[in-house]
């Protein structure tokens, strides 16, 4: 690994694969069966096949690629799965680098970019008895480009807005220099956080787990604050007596936590 990415002069072609699968979990709570039905179809048609396309673009458009293909479905009754295929590189977005720094955020996307897939698939489901719904979309940016996929993260985070986010980041395979010397990683990085603005890394709790031998990162993130408000649909809580707030609120905080921590409370 090189201090200073401009240093790196490759031999041919970079044949690192650089992998980030950035995975929400969106948490809601509604407490009719119709409420549910119509948190199920409000979430089908926010992040249908349409709206997740546009966001792939954009991240396309921040790691520097051209789109050769895009395949996309909305399911019945409920999900939608894209698929972009993206090939050579060309310059990515100006001023955007491998360095261990956040990338743009999404008012300043304007291109886009190439090499290897992105694909996205959403789940929604509910509980069978207990009004708590959950949303979540599994996002795979997969690139031999020059530019990292972590550069995405920032604009991922804004688009989403989730109750938990969880970040995978590996890198495969080596490349060589002119010299002949293999590299197995062409950018320094110690944390996933580190590519994340500050603003984000305020609103979250964030745990780390890599595993630098193998070139394996992993963070994820909890939102700190909790206001019951968030998370009713089409309810306030001023309207529910004190007993069912503070009932509905405990469910949706254990929702959360055995989400982030991967397993259920006994």
């Amino acid at each position: 690994m090189t201090k200073k990415e401009d240093k790196l002069r490759l031999f041919g072609f970079n044949n690192l694969t650089k992998t980030l699968s950035f995975n929400i979990y969106d948490v809601c709570y509604a407490r009719t069966k119709e409420g549910i039905q119509e948190y199920m179809d409000y979430i089908d048609e926010e992040y249908n096949s349409d709206r997740l396309t546009q966001i792939l673009e954009d991240v396309a458009s921040i790691i520097g690629a051209n789109i050769l293909n895009v395949a996309k479905q909305d399911y019945d009754p409920l999900g939608a799965s894209v698929t972009l295929l993206i090939s050579e590189e060309v310059p990515a977005l100006a001023g955007v680098t491998n360095s261990e720094s956040p990338g743009p955020t999404p008012e300043v996307l304007v291109a886009h970019l190439d090499k290897s897939h992105l694909t996205v698939h959403t789940y929604p489901e509910t509980h069978p008895t207990g009004g708590i719904c959950t949303f979540r979309a599994d996002i795979d940016v997969s690139t031999c480009g020059m530019i990292s996929p972590l550069k995405a993260l920032n604009f991922l985070i804004h688009s989403f807005e989730s109750d938990i986010v969880i970040m995978d980041y590996r890198v495969r395979g080596f490349t060589r220099d002119t010299s002949g010397k293999k590299h197995y990683i062409d950018h320094e990085i110690n944390s996933i956080q580190n590519y994340i603005d500050d603003e984000y890394k305020e609103l979250y709790q964030m745990v780390d787990v890599n595993i630098y031998q193998e070139n394996l990162f992993h963070t994820k993130m909890m939102l700190k604050n909790f206001e019951l408000n968030n998370y009713l649909f089409k309810e306030d809580k001023q309207n529910l007596p004190e007993n069912e707030q503070a009932q509905i609120e405990d469910l949706i905080q254990l929702e959360i936590e055995e989400i982030f921590n991967g397993m259920e409370k006994k």
